[in-house]
């Protein structure tokens, strides 16, 4: 056979095998479980309640195992000790922040003192207020989290001071008296 017969009967073949080549379906991307970013900071402006003046402002931020609350809190009496919570609606529009809920309890468990038996997942220590009036916060909340959306995440819930110590072991909050300030938990980027 001439070898020009043999190109004529050949490059259709080679040609329609090189274009199915290219008509072909990209390899598939490897898929990949990525999780979603979580908020590794938020803040919470603290106002007044209850006809007080306290108020503050506090940063959150994401841990191991947690969620570490720091700032200072102002307008308390010298010397005093205040509950302090996580309650579980971000709403402070009542004047008395009775609006915010009860303390925020994902698993149903008893009040008590974080880090020592049950507790609620909303439950920190008593802040203690200077000679000045003053409480400077550093707060530790074990299995909390921030912006995950888990059961346990604080985002857009309130944060509440109390006019009395948390006595730790009253059901269900700690009799820790009137709410005298509140603020909502807000991721920041």
């Amino acid at each position: 056979m001439p070898h020009a017969l043999k190109l004529r009967i050949a490059l259709p073949v080679i040609l329609a095998v090189g274009l199915s080549a290219c008509a072909s379906a990209p390899a598939p991307r490897p898929q990949t479980n990525t999780p979603t970013p979580v908020a590794r900071h938020a803040i919470a402006n603290l106002a007044a309640a209850s006809g007080t003046l306290v108020s503050g402002r506090l940063t959150l931020a994401t841990a191991p195992g947690g969620v570490r609350i720091r700032g200072d809190i102002g307008g308390l009496s010298p010397g005093s000790l205040h509950g302090f919570h996580v309650h579980e609606k971000g709403d402070c529009s009542s004047v008395d922040a009775s609006s915010a809920g009860g303390h925020f309890n994902p698993e149903g468990k008893p009040h008590g003192r974080a880090g020592q038996g049950p507790h609620h997942t909303g439950d920190a220590d008593n802040l203690v207020a200077d000679a000045s009036g003053v409480a400077h916060l550093n707060a530790w909340l074990p299995g909390a989290a921030l912006g995950d959306g888990s059961p346990h995440d604080l985002s857009g819930r309130a944060i509440i001071v109390h006019a009395d110590a948390d006595d730790y072991a009253s059901q269900p909050s700690g009799n820790a008296g009137a709410r005298v300030a509140c603020g909502v938990i807000r991721l920041v980027p």
